[in-house]
């Protein structure tokens, strides 16, 4: 989706190039570019953490420069990468969505340019599309993730309690010392409780009769 909207914008606004970096934890890391030379900018703005891109996203505003020769202090590393680009101006507009800032896509023209309205505008709908299906992507994945760790969780709950019961059979025991001879095996071998319920009814293992807990002068223990 960003290839697309790094290339779709490039093509619509008839620019040098265009690129998008989003936000990892306090960092601003590029996602894509449109070309080389533009990757080259845009990696030269993520080493130095300083830039048109960086400060539209830190700031959730518009940054424009018409002609980047007329400013020549700003952002020098920035400002080296961009002439050895051929970037004379740039645009940097701030990827939000309900109020949150997850990035910034960037303009790039090979001349001075006055950036109208209307450029800008178009751009930020594009960036507004793209920045959606992030956010949408974003949250189908945590929900997918969730509902594995779900599942693992009632898959773990269900074998032990197989194991459970099959201890509790096979030693004659109560359910709840059977655990805790489970538990004791798992701790003895450094292995998780799930590892052990597994290998009691996959592997038929018997874990020893000597759990913490076990009444050496009761039936259980007999048992």
């Amino acid at each position: 989706m960003l290839d697309e909207l790094a290339e779709r914008v490039t093509s619509v606004l008839g620019l040098l190039g265009s690129g998008v970096s989003l936000h990892k934890g306090e960092r601003l890391e590029v996602v894509t570019a449109v070309d080389s030379r533009i990757a080259a900018v845009e990696l030269a703005q993520q080493d130095s953490q300083d830039g048109p891109c960086v400060e539209a996203a830190r700031t959730g505003r518009v940054v424009s420069v018409d002609d980047l020769s007329i400013d020549v202090d700003r952002w020098p590393n920035y400002q080296r990468a961009a002439r050895q680009a051929g970037v004379l101006a740039v645009a940097s507009l701030p990827m939000r969505l309900a109020g949150r800032t997850v990035g910034a896509l960037n303009l790039y023209s090979e001349n001075r340019r006055q950036w109208s309205t209307e450029d800008l505008a178009a751009a930020t709908v594009m960036a507004d599309m793209a920045t959606a299906y992030l956010i949408n992507a974003s949250e189908q994945r945590r929900q997918v993730e969730l509902n594995e760790q779900l599942q693992h969780a009632l898959d773990a709950r269900v074998i032990i309690e197989q194991a459970k019961g099959m201890v509790a059979t096979r030693q004659q025991i109560s359910v709840e010392l059977a655990y805790e001879r489970i538990r004791a095996h798992a701790r003895r071998r450094n292995a998780t409780v799930r590892a052990v319920a597994e290998a009691i009814v996959r592997l038929g293992l018997q874990p020893a009769q000597d759990a913490p807990g076990d009444d050496p002068t009761g039936p259980q223990h007999e048992a």
